[in-house]
């Protein structure tokens, strides 16, 4: 099995949201390398299903693409926190929805080549509508469609976003051996 030992580490910028460093490494072979690494608190997302089947994303500007981008529920973690305790809490927030029903889906690494951030991804069925309360500067706007017009929207690419891809995708599979009748192409 490879590993790196770090030899060396210079932090060089340090963020609301992430800090950067750079290592110095020793590889397997004994070679050096550098390596820059963004450090990341993590993420939580859910894939709100309703009891007609339908998903609610979110829509919001994401400024390093310049665009609108459609989206499952997310947000970061804050300090400490429990990705559930995240995902219940985002779902709340950006959808006003609060769920009797909360599962696992995946935990993935979003970009692991520079970054150790990782988004743990949760289901939630039994929805209750509320009043969403986004974040102090954060607008966002939801949209709901049959999960199977999202599911097209994702190989039409529509939907970019990878954490909305995997979640989408991932909810399509639990709810076939879980929840088949939300699937159902005829409400």
């Amino acid at each position: 099995m490879f590993s790196e030992e770090t030899i060396d580490k210079t932090v060089h910028f340090e963020g609301r949201v992430f800090t950067i460093e750079e290592h110095t490494v020793r590889l397997h072979d004994g070679q050096r390398a550098r390596r820059e690494i963004v450090r990341h608190s993590g993420g939580a997302c859910i894939v709100p299903i309703d009891a007609d089947g339908f998903v609610h994303l979110v829509q919001q500007f994401r400024k390093p693409y310049d665009m609108m981008l459609l989206e499952i529920p997310a947000g970061k973690l804050e300090p400490g926190e429990d990705s559930y305790v995240c995902a219940v809490r985002e779902l709340a927030e950006e959808t006003g929805f609060c769920a009797d029903n909360v599962e696992w889906l995946a935990t993935v690494y979003p970009s692991p080549g520079y970054c150790d951030e990782i988004l743990t991804i949760y289901i939630a069925t039994e929805l209750t509508a509320g009043d969403a309360s986004p974040d102090d500067g954060e607008f966002v706007s939801s949209r709901s469609m049959p999960l199977q017009e999202a599911l097209d929207m994702i190989d039409r690419g529509l939907i970019k976003d990878a954490k909305s891809q995997i979640g989408l995708l991932r909810a399509e599979r639990w709810l076939k051996l879980h929840r088949p009748e939300l699937l159902s192409s005829d409400r």
